[in-house]
């Protein structure tokens, strides 16, 4: 439909042009069969149907002056010559040359329009000095009308050519200034990518490895502190968690700091598939998690994987930050037809501070691929995080 428009709409130009043209060669038709008929002349042959066809014939190169301007110009001088040889009343040339000399010219073919012009009135200055034994002086009287008019249209028709030349060079230069803003404004914001690479690799990645490198220390010593080989069981599956998840965020980090001082793509994101791993670290941080996930799982969009890990990551976080002591969370993953349900709750008696950007984060993720978020506290206590992401695709069953 769309194809179909845009061809209808290419071609109506063309077919008002193609009107306009032929009108002008009536017109032009009819003003010169008008001069040849009133047109009275001593010694020249009477008008007769020839002379009518002929006519005729100067103005029906019109119809090319747009794609062919020299040839409509040479075709309707020849036209004209063949007029002005066979003896018929004279007539001015320029009617019947106006339109293909303007369009030569507004083409780029000055040399042409102004020699056919000028040769063309030089032939027949020198058949009426001859023909009509008139001085020279007084020839070119009779030629100086005629003259002039030829020279207003050849100079209207460059005029017109100038500005049209200057109007596309304008816009080529404002096409090429704005190539140019386009192109500084990439540059600074690679410049400020390297830069904020820089500066999270200065705040976050030597605090990162202290991390690892100190849980992993306190482990050692832990297990020598033990004789019998027997660590306390509350203190090393947190070190152990300490240790795994400061390594995988460092790595994280260090990927995200390559796309932001190359610009590439981040690669293959986390997803739901990570979502043991995630539970099983915060149990070991001393929070028991619940996960359920109910309805058949199937490929989902990758942005839409990656969000729905986040939205659980983040969650989770925040119940290990703020919902106290003795808490306990659960989680659900629904798999649904048009989409996929998130639940996150705890029972812990914390609330979530205003001021960070944990919750307005996850909104944004949500509402980016045009799903639903909600979160607050719950009635009986504790927290809820609620999200449906769409494209999601699932069935009956459970899993656990």
């Amino acid at each position: 439909m769309e194809s179909t428009s845009s061809s209808d709409g290419d071609r109506a130009p063309a077919r008002r042009e193609r009107l306009v043209d032929a009108g002008a060669v009536v017109l032009v038709t009819a003003v010169v069969a008008l001069m040849v008929r009133e047109t009275r002349e001593e010694g020249a042959v009477p008008p007769d149907a020839r002379a009518y066809l002929l006519a005729f014939l100067m103005a029906l190169p019109i119809l090319a002056h747009r794609r062919r301007p020299v040839a409509a110009l040479m075709l309707s001088s020849l036209m004209l010559f063949v007029y002005y040889a066979s003896g018929y009343p004279g007539i001015s040339p320029t009617i019947a040359q106006a339109l293909p000399i303007y369009s030569a010219v507004v083409a780029g073919h000055l040399r042409w329009a102004v020699g056919v012009t000028l040769g063309f009135y030089t032939v027949g200055y020198v058949m009426v000095v001859v023909e009509k034994h008139l001085t020279p002086m007084l020839a070119l009287a009779e030629f100086l009308s005629h003259i002039g008019l030829g020279v207003t249209v050849i100079l209207l028709a460059e005029v017109v050519r100038s500005r049209r030349a200057l109007a596309a060079e304008t816009r080529e230069r404002l096409r090429l200034a704005a190539e140019e803003r386009d192109r500084e404004s990439a540059r600074r914001v690679a410049e400020d990518r390297v830069r904020i690479a820089r500066e999270l690799h200065d705040t976050l990645a030597h605090s990162m490895a202290t991390i690892t490198v100190q849980a992993g220390g306190a482990l050692h010593v832990l297990g020598e502190a033990n004789g019998d080989g027997r660590a306390d069981e509350r203190v090393r599956p947190a070190l152990t968690a300490i240790r795994e998840t400061s390594k995988d965020a460092l790595r994280q980090l260090r990927a995200t700091l390559g796309v932001l001082r190359s610009g590439a793509d981040l690669g293959p994101a986390f997803g739901l598939d990570r979502l043991p791993a995630l539970a099983e670290a915060v149990r070991a941080a001393g929070v028991p998690v619940e996960v359920t996930v109910t309805g058949r799982a199937a490929p989902v969009a990758p942005p839409v994987d990656h969000a729905a890990y986040r939205i659980l990551q983040e969650s989770l976080t925040n119940v290990l930050r703020h919902a106290g002591p003795d808490v306990r969370a659960r989680v659900t993953v629904a798999h649904r037809k048009d989409g996929i349900a998130l639940e996150i709750v705890d029972d812990g008696a914390g609330g979530r501070p205003g001021g960070g950007h944990g919750l307005t984060g996850m909104r944004e993720r949500v509402a980016a691929l045009g799903g639903t978020f909600e979160a607050g506290p719950r009635p009986e206590g504790g927290f809820a995080v609620r999200a449906v992401l769409p494209g999601g695709a699932g069935g009956p069953g459970d899993a656990a």
